[in-house]
């Protein structure tokens, strides 16, 4: 997958891209299937348990992991950690993005720590999932390999995100920002609004 900036004006062409699919959910499974066959996705390794979505890594090259990691009675952040140290090249470099309702800290901080690309809060809708699709294909950040941590380097850089994509929270602010519609204010102008006022009771 490119890691070229993401141009709005490009049709992106994910026919040939090979995506494994896992929710332990019948349900979620074909939801999630679907919104990746509407993408143009062909080849979709459906797995609805570890046992399956283990096979598919050990004998298929995969481009991108789109796994709900709640499966009944299994654990698949561990299966998603072990496939990053597994060293199985290429899948141990996969780009993966965890689509899950449980979007409490301990879960995000468990997502960052086994080598997640992104994570997504269900309901998911096609348009967030393409953005985010996107922009980890579009993520300029190196792979690190190290003792208690295999997958992309933990630290942003604040650079907002990725042309033509929208931002994460609704006040986010384009990258182009346009000319400013007054002068810039005087630095008395600056320190007259930082300075203590009088207050009468």
């Amino acid at each position: 997958m490119s890691k070229k900036p993401v141009d709005p004006n490009r049709k992106v062409n994910l026919e040939n891209v090979s995506v494994l699919v896992m929710d332990g959910s019948t349900h979620g499974l074909e939801i999630l299937s679907q919104i990746l066959a509407g993408f143009g996705v062909r080849t979709l390794l459906r797995a609805n348990s570890l046992e399956e979505a283990r096979k598919f890594t050990e004998k298929s090259p995969i481009d991108l992991v789109v796994a709900d990691p709640d499966v009944p009675g299994e654990d698949g952040y561990d299966f998603l950690r072990d496939l990053r140290r597994s060293k199985r090249q290429p899948n141990c470099f996969v780009p993966i993005v965890l689509v899950t309702g449980h979007t409490k800290d301990s879960n995000i901080k468990r997502a960052r720590d086994i080598g997640a690309n992104m994570i997504v809060a269900k309901p998911v809708s096609s348009k967030v999932l393409l953005e985010r699709i996107l922009w980890v294909a579009a993520d300029p950040r190196p792979f690190v390999e190290l003792e208690h941590y295999v997958g992309p380097d933990r630290r942003f850089k604040f650079a907002g995100p990725p042309a033509g994509t929208d931002g994460r929270r609704d006040g986010d602010l384009p990258i182009m920002v346009g000319e400013a519609g007054a002068p810039n204010m005087s630095q008395s102008e600056i320190d007259s609004l930082i300075k203590p006022q009088k207050v009468a009771l």
